[in-house]
């Protein structure tokens, strides 16, 4: 397997406007996602880690270095994160929107859980919703890790991730976390969560 490269977007860094700004989108992508995947490229080379999957080696993540945790989990977070956001919005539908009602009560439900789960994340990490043992659950993790990770206190299959790192939202919204994860639910690519509700389960 090549080396880890950063993912093209599918939409302009103004297409999620007002809610999420140009200059942060172009920032995050092209400075901070870049510098993740440089920096797993440069912790793995040489490694028997070379060759492995994101998900490999998230699954056996504690065998690694902290920087391969780092960035690691940096790269896979924001792969995930960039996918599912986009510039239509919209509401879920189908099983994913019965799966919703059905854990959380509504989409309000879910949203408040995961808006409650970044703010109270002291520091920087994210708020994710997971498929565990076929049911929606959500948690949230420090820094950079991910429910896939085997050091996780929650493990599952991540099928939307908030992220609540001061460079995802500071530009725009200052120290006001609340007021970027109230404003993120309306570029939510809800086709891309329930394609990735439909695989983890």
């Amino acid at each position: 397997m090549a080396a880890h490269t950063l993912p093209a977007l599918d939409y302009g860094f103004d297409a999620l406007e007002p809610h999420i700004d140009a200059q942060t989108m172009q920032i995050h992508h092209d400075k901070h996602h870049q510098a993740y995947v440089d920096n797993l490229n440069k912790a793995l080379a040489g490694t028997d880690g070379e060759h492995k999957t994101l998900e490999e080696l998230m699954a056996n993540i504690s065998a690694y270095p902290m920087a391969v945790r780092n960035n690691g989990g940096g790269h896979y977070n924001h792969t995930l994160f960039w996918k599912v956001l986009g510039p239509n919005g919209g509401q879920p539908s189908g099983d994913l929107a019965n799966a919703i009602n059905e854990a959380f009560g509504s989409l309000d439900g879910l949203k408040e859980k995961m808006n409650n789960a970044g703010i109270t994340r002291f520091g920087s990490g994210w708020a994710w919703l997971i498929v565990k043992d076929g049911k929606l659950e959500v948690t949230s993790t420090p820094n950079q890790d991910n429910p896939l990770m085997d050091v996780a206190d929650v493990k599952g299959h991540p099928i939307l991730g908030l992220d609540v790192w001061e460079h995802a939202y500071y530009l725009k919204y200052q120290n006001k976390r609340p007021d970027y994860l109230s404003a993120i639910w309306n570029v939510i690519n809800w086709e891309e969560v329930d394609r990735r509700y439909k695989a983890a389960r």
